[in-house]
């Protein structure tokens, strides 16, 4: 069941800043086998969500017993194409939680996204709030560690820093961090890093165009990580790290 929600963001410029609202959908997890977590998912730079994607995750997710919430992003919710500066996506993200802790009534969450959605959450993990945000782990779908063709503008700096598990799933295709890229970020982690590569796979992690093959990765991928989230140390197919 999905249940749409609208939220407040904190302008952060003093009473007389305009506030600010964006909406959510939350994902109930579906009755049986449920995991009793809560997981808040962001959308990627070029899509909102409600894109087949997001809509996609967050259902299947649900399904197998993760309560789930997704967000859009202010500039998305305003229809604008180009993403809003770090900190006012953060500030947004952060709202998502308070949002998420409040109506699943869990005081920890797991975080993660789809690209920048992704990134904007590694920045969240690796504040100094984290802890208070009570983030618990963090899902990332398609990490960004560089801009296409520039792995001179790394986007790692902040990693070291985060304390929760990560689970990383990325497409061996992906212009944005190649595996062996990844790899040696991975090496420079203090913290417990699943690394899940798709073969062949894109930086949707689609393996190729033909439907029931993406839509086989994607159920494969929603198993894993409803299992990863239950606490499990290892989904299967991971790599290890190093």
């Amino acid at each position: 069941m999905a249940e749409r929600l609208t939220f407040e963001i904190d302008p952060g410029g003093g009473p007389k800043s305009p506030s600010r609202s964006s909406s959510a959908i939350a994902y109930h997890a579906a009755g049986g086998a449920r995991a009793d977590a809560t997981l808040v998912l962001a959308h990627g730079a070029g899509a909102s969500q409600q894109s087949g994607f997001m809509v996609g995750f967050a259902n299947g997710l649900a399904d197998r017993g993760v309560d789930v919430l997704t967000f859009n992003f202010l500039y998305t919710e305003q229809r604008r194409r180009v993403p809003d500066r770090t900190d006012a996506l953060e500030a947004c993200y952060r709202a998502a939680i308070g949002v998420a802790r409040r109506h699943f009534g869990r005081d920890t969450v797991f975080i993660g996204g789809k690209s920048m959605g992704g990134r904007i959450a590694t920045h969240l993990a690796a504040a100094d709030d984290a802890g208070a945000l009570g983030i618990a782990g963090v899902v990332l779908l398609g990490y960004p560690l560089h801009p296409p063709g520039k792995p001179d503008q790394p986007r790692t700096a902040h990693l070291p820093r985060i304390l929760v598990r990560l689970l990383i799933v990325q497409g061996e295709r992906d212009p944005f961090g190649t595996p062996d890229e990844l790899r040696r970020v991975v090496a420079t982690l203090d913290t417990d890093v699943t690394l899940r590569l798709i073969p062949n796979g894109d930086h949707s992690l689609a393996p190729s165009r033909r439907a029931d093959a993406v839509a086989a990765v994607y159920s494969q991928l929603q198993d894993e990580i409803a299992v990863w989230i239950a606490g499990a140390p290892r989904c299967g197919g991971a790599l290890p790290r190093g």
